[in-house]
């Protein structure tokens, strides 16, 4: 049951084909690296679990991605669908970023998504472990934004 009146395309049941639509709205956003941008894709009550870390609503998600893109500075992420059905959706993903003393790592995760008909997120799991890298093994290279259509995704780069 939706929690607002909200509609953000594609809606449940996901085939393969919207699902990866869902999948690329959401590495886009996040590669956008706006907050509230990102927020606007859950519902105002949508439960996740990150890491070690419990978000509850919108106004936790602004704050722990402010937290997050202070922390893990240049980031860009490869989102890929693992599979769907009904109004769920699984991911891996890769995301590249360094810290404030200039150490790059690579974090490497899974996600369960569940919607509601409206096509929000109301719950998302993430698993999230992160490699030390140099700079010379680094692959997402494209400028800080939306992955280039032309750049290789996970399976393209063997991750």
């Amino acid at each position: 049951m939706p929690d607002s009146n909200e509609i953000r395309p594609p809606v449940p049941p996901f085939s393969p084909d919207t699902a990866k639509q869902k999948v690329r709205a959401a590495e886009d956003a996040w590669n956008s690296r706006d907050p509230r941008r990102v927020s606007l894709a859950y519902t105002p009550h949508s439960r996740w679990r990150n890491r070690a870390e419990f978000v509850n609503g919108r106004d936790e998600i602004v704050a722990f991605l402010q937290r997050k893109w202070a922390r893990e500075l240049d980031y860009r992420l490869i989102k890929e669908l693992w599979t769907c059905g009904g109004n769920r959706i699984a991911v891996r993903f890769a995301y590249e970023w360094h810290d404030d003393a200039g150490n790059w790592f690579r974090s490497y995760g899974n996600e369960n998504w569940e919607f509601d008909d409206n096509g929000l997120m109301a719950r998302r799991h993430a698993s999230i472990n992160d490699l030390p890298i140099s700079d010379a093994d680094r692959l997402f290279r494209w400028p800080l934004g939306r992955r280039p259509d032309d750049h290789p995704g996970l399976s393209d780069l063997g991750l």
